[in-house]
């Protein structure tokens, strides 16, 4: 990838959400919506499983608000515009090979189309704001509903293999999408 580029990471808005930088204070928040199977399932196998006690604020202590602080990553709280101070997600951007852009979603908000909001949102971001020629993001085939945000995006399937995932071995797809593709979709 390129060399990072540092900015302030800033809030954005959609039609229904808050995109807001996440911060060490959300480390209570996250442990409670992160730490259900539905959520951790098809993530990534570094993600430790049973999650523990204190796995939201040491991941955001030793990870994430480091990465950001480096400009490596780029990551939000989602909260709904109709209740501001509740987290209900987070969308996250990476500067990684083959590995641009990841999400949860809390269960009570699944299937009602914020994700596909949060995710249009980074990726704007991706591309406008960062000025990254190309978006790639991996995710568990079994993971329906995040090939379906994919698909919706204009992302095509680029390549399929296999994948450590908290639930097992399971095949892996990897979709990607270009700026001046996203750009004609727009």
């Amino acid at each position: 990838m390129d060399t990072p580029l540092t900015v302030e990471i800033p809030t954005l808005y959609t039609d229904r959400l808050i995109l807001r930088p996440l911060q060490l204070a959300d480390a209570e928040a996250v442990q409670a919506q992160f730490a259900h199977w539905q959520v951790v399932r098809y993530l990534n196998a570094l993600v430790p499983w049973p999650y523990p006690a204190d796995g939201a604020l040491s991941y955001l202590r030793d990870l994430a608000l480091p990465a950001m602080a480096r400009g490596e990553e780029w990551h939000w709280a989602i909260c709904l515009k109709s209740a501001p101070g509740q987290l209900i997600g987070n969308v996250s951007l990476m500067d990684e090979t083959d590995n641009n852009r990841g999400f949860w979603l809390a269960p009570a908000w699944q299937g009602q189309g914020y994700m596909d909001e949060a995710s249009a949102a980074v990726t704007a971001y991706w591309f406008e704001v960062l000025q990254r020629p190309l978006l790639r993001a991996p995710k568990a085939a079994p993971n329906l509903g995040s090939r379906r945000i994919s698909e919706r995006s204009g992302m095509r399937l680029i390549s399929c293999d296999e994948g450590d995932f908290v639930a097992g071995r399971l095949p892996r797809e990897l979709w990607e999408i270009t700026r001046e593709e996203w750009q004609r979709l727009r």
